[in-house]
C-alpha cells in the first residue's frame, strides 16, 4: 500500500512487537516510521509486520525534523516518574517550572516534542492503570495538561483486555485529536463484546491430537505440551512454600494455578522467571508454565487453529517478555474501529460528520 492510496499514516513509537500497531494496520493505516529500543523485539516486530523503514532504537536521539509527516501517532510509552520536586525553589529564583520542565528527561516528553513538531490529526497512548494514581496524580495531571496545551481535545479509559482474551489485562488509553480537526470520538464508542468472555480453554494447546504438533512446544504424536514447560520438583515445592508463607502472614502473595474453564491473571514480563502468575494445573503431575504460543493466543495476537499463526523468532525468555510487555491486540483493534471514522482525511470527514448528523 502506498501513501497516496492509505487513508491515514501512523508512527508507532516504543512499539515492541506492536499491539498498538496491529489494529490500525487493519483499519488500512499505513506505518511510515517505527521505534523501538529492544533488539529482540525488533526482530519479532519485522518477522510479523512489513517494514518498508529503518526501525529507529533510541527515541531520545532521534530529532523529531527527521520523522515522516504522519496523520496519527501510537506510544506505548514506559512509565517513567515525573519528577515536580523543586517547583517551589524554582518559583523563588523565578525559573520556568511547567510543562516543558515538568517532562524534561521522560520519555513522555519525546512524545510531547514530536506531537509539537508535526502536530498530528490524533494520537493514542497506552500505559499501566497505575498511571491514574503515579505520584498522587500528579503525573497524570502533567501528561493531560500537556496534551491540552498542544491543542488536543483527549479522552481517557481504563480497559480490561478480559473481555477479548481470557485474561485480566487493565491499561489506560489516551487518546487525543487536533482541536481544530472537530473529532467527535469518546471512549464510549469502542465495542465492549456482550459475552460470554472467553476462558483459556480457548487459547491452551488441547493436546488431544486435534492440534497438530508444531515440534517446538508440543511434540510428536498427539501434540502434548512439551516436558519443559512442566515445572520442576524444586521450583514446585519452592512456590508452594512461598504461597504458604505469605498466606500465615495475612498476605495474598503466591502463585496462580488456573484451569481451562478459568481466566488468567495479568501475564507480566517477569513470566519468564518461574511462571508464578499462570500456572496451568496438569492432574497428577506438578503445574506447568504456558507454552510462548500460548501466551500468543493469550494476548490475542492470533486464534487457536488459525492459518497465520504469530511468528515467533526468540527464544522462549524474549517471548514471554516480549508477550507480558504487550499490549492486548484486540483491544488495539476495538479502539481503532472506534478512531477509524476521524482519521480520514479532511473531505472524508465532512461527509463523516453528515452522517452522524
Amino acid at each position: 500500500m502506498n501513501n497516496a492510496k492509505a487513508p491515514f499514516t501512523f508512527i508507532d513509537l516504543f512499539a515492541g512487537i506492536g499491539g498498538l500497531r496491529r489494529g490500525f494496520d487493519e483499519i488500512g493505516g499505513r506505518c511510515v516510521f517505527t521505534c523501538e529500543i529492544n533488539r529482540y523485539s525488533q526482530e519479532t516486530y519485522r518477522a510479523n509486520f512489513p517494514v518498508d523503514h529503518e526501525i529507529a532504537a533510541d527515541i531520545t536521539t532521534v530529532k523529531e525534523a527527521d520523522i515522516p509527516p504522519h496523520d496519527l501517532l501510537l506510544a506505548g510509552f514506559p512509565c517513567q516518574p515525573f519528577s515536580l520536586a523543586g517547583v517551589s525553589k524554582k518559583n523563588s529564583l523565578g525559573r520556568a517550572h511547567g510543562f516543558s520542565d515538568e517532562t524534561q528527561g521522560t520519555l513522555f516528553f519525546d512524545i510531547v516534542r514530536i506531537l509539537r513538531h508535526h502536530k498530528p490529526r490524533a494520537f493514542l497512548l497506552e500505559n499501566v492503570k497505575n498511571l491514574l494514581s503515579h505520584d498522587r496524580k500528579n503525573t497524570i495531571r502533567v501528561i493531560l495538561n500537556a496534551l491540552d496545551e498542544l491543542g488536543y481535545e483527549v479522552d481517557k479509559r481504563v480497559i480490561d483486555a478480559r473481555s477479548w482474551v481470557p485474561q485480566h489485562r487493565e491499561r489506560i488509553f489516551i487518546a487525543g485529536f487536533r482541536k481544530d480537526h472537530g473529532a467527535a470520538f469518546s471512549f464510549d464508542d469502542v465495542h465492549i463484546p456482550p459475552g460470554p468472555n472467553p476462558t483459556l480453554s480457548s487459547v491452551l494447546h488441547p493436546e488431544d491430537g486435534s492440534e497438530a504438533p508444531d515440534g517446538r512446544y508440543t511434540t510428536e504424536p498427539d501434540g502434548k505440551v512439551h516436558e519443559r514447560y512442566t515445572l520442576t520438583d524444586g521450583l514446585w515445592d519452592y512456590l508452594q512454600r512461598y504461597a504458604e508463607k505469605h498466606r500465615a502472614a495475612g498476605n495474598g502473595f503466591g502463585f496462580g494455578l488456573a484451569g481451562p474453564d478459568n481466566v488468567a491473571r495479568t501475564l507480566s514480563a517477569r513470566y519468564h522467571k518461574d511462571g508464578s502468575e499462570i500456572l496451568i494445573a496438569q492432574p497428577g503431575r506438578n503445574p506447568r508454565r504456558l507454552t510462548p504460543r500460548e501466551c500468543a493466543r493469550l494476548m490475542g495476537f492470533e486464534r487457536r487453529g488459525s492459518n497465520q499463526p504469530w511468528k515467533i523468532p526468540v527464544s522462549d525468555t524474549q517471548a514471554y517478555r516480549q508477550f507480558g510487555n504487550a499490549v492486548a491486540a484486540p483491544v488495539s483493534s476495538a479502539i481503532a474501529e472506534a478512531m477509524a471514522p476521524w482519521l480520514s482525511h479532511a473531505e472524508d470527514l465532512k461527509s463523516v460528520r453528515k452522517r452522524r448528523a
